[in-house]
């Protein structure tokens, strides 16, 4: 089957089946998995065009709700958090939409810009899965797995989990995020896949609280993306920026299954496994595309 958008040739079945498995893994860590489905897009079906981000961008849009939804049902969703990350992100996600569409169209600099963004994710990952800390009490099966706000005010959140209490500062937050939704809409992931693993590492939030605030952040940014790749392509008169719809809906559909399934397996999960599982699955893609940058310049 072709792509008109992409170009791409593939059997539907291959990109339904990776976005089953990347978004079945990330979901459980509070990412959609985009930040892997994009390299699997450019190198692996030639989708190097600028409309491979705001594809990726539609995958997310799609196959979000399925784990959103796991999330909430299980009262796990953490919206006071969710809320900030929308907040925060949105406007960057415009700004970096916008240099895609105009500074980072050689697929050459953007693949090095994909391994540095890859491998920002994997080393505060790795930093975090290889201290040597005691277990914390969300990894078995017997703790409540619900959140509950005590207090959010301008300047803190405070939640309860298991038995303790967190804070998350809302400026420092609000500041972050920002940051991170210009490089989100840049990449084409939202956001999510930088702010669940800072969550975990610099915040010290457990993953089992943060996953579906993440989620439904990058759902938000991520459909806000879309929309701006879209209305700005036409309204510009830029070519190739507007996503493929067909292939964007196919892999969404992969995600809306595998979201769902690993949002209802998380709780069975410890957190060390999950953070070490993508730790390494984002640490090596981020190695592979900077030495292939430098090797072909």
């Amino acid at each position: 089957m072709t792509f008109d958008v992409s170009g791409v040739s593939v059997n539907p079945l291959v990109p339904f089946l990776v976005a089953y498995v990347v978004s079945l893994v990330g979901s459980t860590g509070g990412v959609s998995g985009a930040f892997l489905l994009l390299p699997f897009q450019v190198s692996v079906l030639g989708f190097t065009n600028p409309a491979v981000t705001p594809t990726n961008h539609l995958f997310n849009v799609i196959g979000i709700p399925g784990g959103v939804y796991r999330y909430w049902r299980e009262r796990r969703m953490l919206w006071a958090l969710a809320m900030m990350i929308v907040i925060g992100t949105i406007p960057g996600v415009v700004i970096g939409s916008w240099l895609r569409m105009t500074w980072l169209l050689d697929p050459g600099a953007f693949r090095l810009f994909i391994g540095f963004v890859l491998a920002l994710i994997g080393l505060r990952m790795l930093l975090k899965v290889t201290k040597k800390e005691a277990q914390t009490k969300q990894a078995t099966q017997d703790v409540p797995f619900h959140v509950e706000v005590i207090r959010f005010t301008p300047l803190h959140l405070d939640y309860s989990y298991a038995g303790e209490t967190y804070r998350v500062g809302v400026p420092g937050l609000f500041a972050f995020t920002c940051v991170i939704g210009v490089i989100g809409g840049a990449y084409g992931v939202g956001g999510g896949a930088i702010i669940a693993p800072f969550l975990v590492s610099m915040w010290k939030l457990p993953v089992h609280t943060i996953a579906g605030a993440t989620l439904l952040g990058t759902l938000v940014t991520s459909l806000v993306a879309v929309l701006f790749f879209t209305v700005a392509g036409a309204w510009f008169g830029l070519e190739q920026v507007s996503p493929d719809w067909l292939l964007g809906g196919l892999l969404g559909l992969g995600g809306v299954l595998g979201m769902y399934t690993g949002a209802r397996l998380q709780q069975h999960l410890p957190s060390k496994w999950i953070e070490s599982v993508l730790a390494v699955c984002v640490t090596g893609l981020a190695i592979s595309y900077i030495v292939r940058f430098f090797i072909s310049a």
